[in-house]
């Protein structure tokens, strides 16, 4: 399915009826990282599933993309499906960022959180650094290159030591992001504001998904966020990275389901 809005159109999945569920991708990735979640909990909710811009099936325009306007790219989305009730937002790495942003701007449209391998804080200064160093590698070498140099980091050593089947799915998924998407992603998140006094506003229920092996996260961030946030709750994932919900989607889907199922009670 295909959603204008404002200047561009981007593609959604869609599955399930029930309690809404926005599912926002992070960086260079796209909506199929999310395909475990899609077919193991269709039953129980209404869950949509966007190609951010520069994504996927989805238009890429010059960035920046700021955390703010992917926020409001998420709203309009949620605008054109008619969907008028609160939603929980589920993002990952990236979309976590877009989802403290989404709580900032719009927050009587938000029921829960489930913030996944991200953080509150903003980029170090030698984050920010790393970020122009990715873009000038994507622009000489495109998004192979930048794929190449995320992917050791992007799984849990025993998923890319064991698992060529998935190694071998997220690089296709990471190639296949636009140019103008990756710098867009990359300027947009080197800009973004620290969400750190967010947390402590944050009045929803709230699950964070942490892998116990992810290079990118350090847990003690994940931790942060579930002592400050008033009702959040941590789960950590086993043998599972940055990408802990390809890894251990049953985990993860039991874990939202069960979350889902604590917001509806």
């Amino acid at each position: 399915m295909n959603v204008q809005i404002k200047d561009v159109t981007l593609a959604i999945k869609e599955h399930g009826a029930g309690r809404p569920v926005l599912f926002i991708h992070g960086y260079p990735l796209n909506s199929r990282i999310w395909e475990p979640q899609l077919e193991g909990l269709a039953d129980y909710a209404r869950l949509i599933a966007p190609d951010l811009r520069g994504h996927g099936e989805s238009d890429a325009p010059s960035g920046p993309y700021t955390m703010d306007l992917l926020a409001e790219d998420c709203r309009d989305v949620l605008d054109a499906l008619d969907v008028l009730e609160p939603v929980v937002l589920c993002g990952l790495s990236m979309g976590g960022y877009v989802s403290f942003a989404f709580f900032r701007n719009y927050p009587e449209r938000v029921a829960g959180l489930i913030l996944a391998a991200t953080r509150a804080g903003e980029d170090t200064p030698e984050g920010k650094v790393n970020r122009d160093k990715a873009a000038d590698l994507a622009r000489q070498g495109g998004p192979g290159a930048v794929a190449e140099s995320m992917l050791p980091k992007m799984l849990s050593p025993t998923t890319y030591n064991r698992n060529p089947e998935l190694v071998r799915h997220v690089w296709e998924i990471m190639e296949s992001t636009s140019l103008e998407g990756i710098l867009g992603d990359l300027m947009g998140m080197k800009s973004r504001p620290d969400s750190t006094p967010t947390l402590a506003k944050i009045d929803k229920p709230t699950l964070i998904l942490q892998g116990s092996d992810d290079q990118l996260i350090p847990l003690n961030d994940a931790v942060e966020m579930r002592t400050t946030i008033l009702k959040a709750h941590l789960r950590l994932l086993p043998d599972a990275g940055h990408l802990l919900n390809m890894e251990q989607p049953d985990l993860t889907n039991q874990a939202i389901r069960s979350f889902l199922q604590e917001i509806d009670t």
